[in-house]
């Protein structure tokens, strides 16, 4: 970000790149001698995962914008003034504003000391969950919408909101938390995902669908952990590989319907657009809507970050993204539903990472939440406009219905089955270090 002051410091998917890699020295993950748990446990030795870090997402920028340059934060304009950049905030509250509002976003990170995995004796993600994290803030922020509001923040005094904790209750890392890493490497077994294992944005966005179909499965319409519909954008308007995703305004009327099990017209829906924005780097073509998706009501900010190191980019601020870091290591903790004085600390950061938008992965999601039909008509119109105006290059495009008939089974996710001949963009431990595979899936 320009005027930043440093501190020291299944289905066709993305290109296979360098893994994921924290930010600091990491303790050690239970393992057996000769196991994948093992590989997990060289790659966290300390010291060394702080020099491999930095080579992958470069040195570590932090602190706020000298620059007095609008801050975009999901949807939300924060205007800085000068004498506030300057560091004098008796000027206005729009920096105290914006740092309330980031350091009410939630955070998940690595997590060591949960409940093994499956039959693995895994019993932490560092060095390979930074995907599976980062998505988890995106659907953590969608629920925060959902049920408190976009203009919630965290409280300062306990006890906290029931709907919070009961939100953080959702990702805990156990079997018994809905949308923990447990049930979201379950789930994405179709789509390769395992614990160990490296995942790409479009496997990730399929994991959460097949999650989402899972529960409401096991359950009734008015007990969902996650009360909206889910819409994994892709394809153009043939239904077919390649060129811009295609928001189609009929399908996503059929989610709703699924959703619903056919007792209402339209519900809250959650939109996850997976693109592949370039080879190595992203096309510098894309960055300047890139960058206007933020200024969406219904943003829900990125999945992605550097090859191999994802994070949740939540806002931008001029030709640069500022995100939260999935990359911190931290002790289990599972939050009870009811326990409304629960220490929610470790869900929380009020350190302010950024990076420069031409530097992040090609390979990244971008998710948004309607919470009705109007809302839905509103995000259209926007990103219809967005299409328009970006010289040839959008991220994806809006149409009423497609063209030619397409297989709604697919559509809907039905099937849960994977093309024997896709990539998924999911690696092992073995093959993610030191190898770099072209991206075939939907190169735009």
């Amino acid at each position: 970000m320009k005027g930043f002051r440093e501190k020291a410091g299944a289905s066709k998917c993305f290109s296979k790149s360098t893994p994921d890699t924290p930010n600091r020295s990491l303790a050690s993950v239970g393992s057996e001698p000769g196991s994948s748990e093992t590989a997990v446990k060289r790659l966290v030795t300390a010291g060394s995962m702080r020099r491999i870090h930095e080579r992958v997402l470069g040195p570590s920028r932090t602190g706020i914008s000298s620059s007095t340059s609008d801050i975009w934060l999901l949807g939300v304009c924060h205007k800085i003034a000068q004498d506030e950049a300057l560091g004098d905030a008796a000027g206005n509250n729009g920096l105290a504003e914006f740092n309330q509002d980031f350091s009410s976003r939630i955070l998940i990170s690595y997590r060591k000391g949960f409940d093994p995995i499956g039959d693995s004796k895994i019993t932490s993600d560092v060095g390979w969950g930074c995907m599976l994290r980062s998505s988890q803030m995106l659907v953590a922020q969608a629920l925060l919408f959902h049920r408190l509001g976009r203009p919630w923040r965290k409280p300062l005094q306990k006890p906290f909101d029931r709907e919070y904790v009961e939100i953080l209750h959702l990702f805990g890392d156990s079997e018994t938390s809905p949308f923990s890493i447990h049930n979201l490497l379950q789930a994405g077994k179709a789509y390769g995902l395992a614990a160990g294992s490296w995942v790409g944005p479009y496997a990730m966005c399929r994991s959460w669908e097949a999650l989402a179909r899972c529960q409401r499965a096991e359950t009734g319409l008015g007990c969902q952990s996650l009360p909206m519909a889910i819409y994994v954008v892709s394809g153009d308007e043939d239904g077919e590989r390649g060129g811009a995703p295609v928001v189609c305004i009929d399908d996503a009327s059929r989610h709703c319907s699924v959703f619903s099990k056919g007792q209402a017209d339209w519900t809250p829906i959650l939109l996850l657009v997976p693109l592949v924005l370039g080879l190595e780097k992203v096309n510098p073509r894309y960055i300047p809507t890139l960058r206007l998706t933020f200024t969406f009501p219904q943003s829900l900010g990125i999945v992605g970050g550097k090859p191999g190191a994802s994070t949740y980019i939540v806002g931008v601020q001029e030709e640069s993204a500022i995100y939260l870091d999935p990359h911190d290591v931290q002790l289990v903790i599972n939050i009870g539903k009811d326990d409304l004085e629960a220490d929610t600390s470790t869900y929380h950061s009020d350190v302010i990472r950024h990076i420069h938008l031409d530097s992040i992965d090609p390979s990244l999601a971008i998710g948004f939440y309607c919470r009705d039909k109007d809302d839905f008509d509103d995000f259209c119109a926007r990103a219809s406009k967005l299409a328009e105006e970006s010289n040839g290059a959008p991220l994806f495009t809006v149409t009423q219905t497609h063209k030619k008939p397409v297989n709604h089974s697919d559509v809907l996710g039905e099937t849960g089955g994977v093309p024997e001949d896709d990539s998924l963009g999911v690696m092992s431990m073995n093959d993610a270090v030191g190898n770099a595979h072209e991206d075939d899936w939907q190169l735009l």
